[in-house]
Formats: C-alpha cells, structure tokens, sequence
C-alpha cells in the first residue's frame, strides 16, 4: 500500500446491504471492494484441505477461526490494486481480527479505517436473504426478481447459508460479536448508518461522512482519495 493509503471498514449484520455498497464505494473511489465471504466462498471451492475445512463451517453459518481470516486478509492486502486503500466487507467480525488489521494496515503504512456500522432490523434482514440468489460461475449476488446473471446468463442459485434456519445462526453469531467490535471501534472514524433507506440515499450518506472524516483530519484533505464523487 501507498503511505497513508485509505481503507473503509463496513460492519453490519448479513443483508445489510454491505456487498451493494461495497461495489459503489469502490466505482466512487477508485478503490477495490474486498468481501471476505467470495473469499471464503472460492477458497472452498479448491478443493484443498483448508477449503474443505472452510466450505462445512461457511455452510452452517458458523464463523471462520481468526488465523484464517487474518492470513486471507493479509495476502490480500498487499497486492498491487490496494496501493491506494481498499473497501472491506465482512472482516474484522472479532476484536482479535481488528487488533490484527491495526498492525497491517500500520506495518503497510496505511491511514487509520474509516468504519460504516450498517443498522437493520432483524425482518429486513430474513426478507433480504430469503430472497437473495448468486452466480456459482462469477459470484455477483441478485435480488430474487432475476434468475440469471447479468455478466455471464448462467442460473442463479441460492446460497447454502441464506435458508432461513442458516440465517438465524448467522444473526446469533453475528449479536455474539458485534458489541465488542464496536466497542473497539467506536472511539475512531466511527459511524451508524440507517441501512433500510434506498441504496442511492446510503451511498449518498457513505461519501458524505467519507468526505467529512478526510478534510477534518489533521493534514487535511488527500487528493488521491477525494473525488468528484463527493462533488
């Protein structure tokens, strides 16, 4: 990563909206989106021990151990299209995770993140993922009105863990971990985000804040990272 490179950190529960926004920020910034369940997803694809081992806990909702997450998260981190910062979707989920991110992203040079704790209830969430569908070919996620992918025409299918007893065990673990976190972050560039609202109106408040949490910083501005997304 570049010296003071930028990285936002989204939080939420499953279905917040967190992979929509992700992509968003990302055209807006020029940054890439990073979502720690693809990750996952194709490493349990592979076929190797550890995506065995990945592909049962994904499966049940359970969440994957820290020494696996931070390694994922590591390797990726260093490569050439996160000089500039990057969008993370999905991690940190535990405080180990965020202490781990927190000597990276100081060891790579990097600013301090910039943290979006997506807020949802509990119906928009089991409506959202009931309802959800995914490309097994690319992995771009659909609402249920579309039945085949827009970049490749294959079938959609619907994820091992968005039926909805999967989803109750993802929303358990989720309560599980999310005051600590929190908790950990809230004294920073922290900020709620009323998630229910339509997507163009959130990415509208993401940029706002962006913008807000970047000028008034010591140091000011960074021109690399404002755009004429927050014009």
């Amino acid at each position: 990563m570049q010296e003071n490179a930028h990285v936002v950190i989204l939080l939420g529960p499953p279905g917040a909206g967190k992979g929509t926004q992700s992509v968003r920020l990302s055209a807006a910034l020029g940054i890439p989106a990073i979502s720690t369940g693809e990750m996952l997803r194709s490493e349990s694809q592979s076929g190797s021990p550890l995506g065995r081992s990945v592909q049962s806990l994904v499966a049940n909702g359970k969440l994957v151990g820290d020494r696996i997450m931070n390694e994922l998260v590591s390797r990726r981190l260093r490569q050439a299209d996160c000089a500039r910062g990057c969008i993370l979707d999905g991690y940190p989920r535990t405080v180990a995770q965020g202490r781990f991110l927190d000597a990276l992203l100081k060891n790579l040079g990097a600013a301090s993140p910039h943290i979006f704790d997506f807020i949802v209830s509990v119906q928009d969430v089991v409506s959202r993922l009931g309802g959800r569908r995914y490309c097994p070919v690319c992995g771009q996620t659909y609402s249920n009105e579309i039945l085949t992918c827009g970049r490749d025409g294959s079938a959609l299918i619907q994820r091992a863990d968005d039926n909805p007893s999967v989803i109750s065990e993802r929303l358990r673990v989720y309560r599980r971990n999310i005051g600590e976190i929190v908790g950990f972050y809230r004294a920073r560039n922290y900020h709620p985000i009323q998630a229910a609202k339509e997507p163009d109106v959130v990415l509208r408040d993401l940029l706002r804040l962006l913008d807000a949490d970047v000028i008034h910083r010591p140091g000011g501005a960074d021109d690399r990272f404002l755009s004429s997304a927050f014009a």
